[in-house]
């Protein structure tokens, strides 16, 4: 029988934006991009998420992104024991079922309760990588962009307590802003 982690089930919270997100963000990719170097495909680990944009509100999740050479079943074999040794967890396939193309993990807290990064493991080459970096880009390069965004953010926080509708909810405004 299997036990669904405190973290699966955590309500989506915004918080005012915290200086030290980028900080973060760069020393996890730094980590990542070393610990996945026999399988990334070119440069390194990318912060994509809210939290890579100065002065967005956002959940205090670190969304990174890693482009692999391939995501065959070998290669993720190799890369879940890399990285469980250093606490992140590997949501299987069949429960990512939003998201067919990435292998996504998650690294809890100390103790298990709350998300403290998300790791989107994507082919090389995939139109969703370049999305994630033009809609980040995006919200860095426009302030009003960015607090509609934290708006809707904070609306979908209060109104939902699933993190796929929240998820979901999202998707106007992403389409709206990738011009799509």
């Amino acid at each position: 029988m299997s036990v669904t982690p405190d973290w699966a089930d955590e309500r989506p919270e915004i918080q005012p934006p915290d200086p030290t997100w980028a900080s973060r963000g760069s020393a996890l990719c730094a980590e990542l991009s070393r610990l996945l170097a026999p399988w990334l495909a070119r440069g390194e680990v990318e912060h994509v998420g809210s939290t890579a944009v100065p002065s967005l509100a956002a959940k205090p999740v670190l969304d990174v992104m890693a482009p692999m050479r391939d995501l065959s079943t070998e290669t993720v074999s190799a890369v879940v024991p890399v990285l469980s040794a250093r606490g992140w967890c590997f949501v299987p396939p069949e429960l990512d079922v939003a998201a067919p193309w990435r292998r996504f993990f998650v690294l809890p807290d100390a103790e298990g309760q709350r998300r403290v990064a998300h790791l989107h493991l994507l082919p090389e080459g995939h139109p969703r990588w370049r999305a994630q970096l033009q809609f980040r880009d995006a919200l860095r390069a426009d302030p009003g962009l960015a607090a509609e965004y934290a708006e809707v953010k904070r609306r979908l926080a209060r109104e939902v307590t699933d993190r796929e509708e929240y998820t979901a909810g999202k998707t106007d405004f992403v389409r709206r802003v990738l011009g799509g």
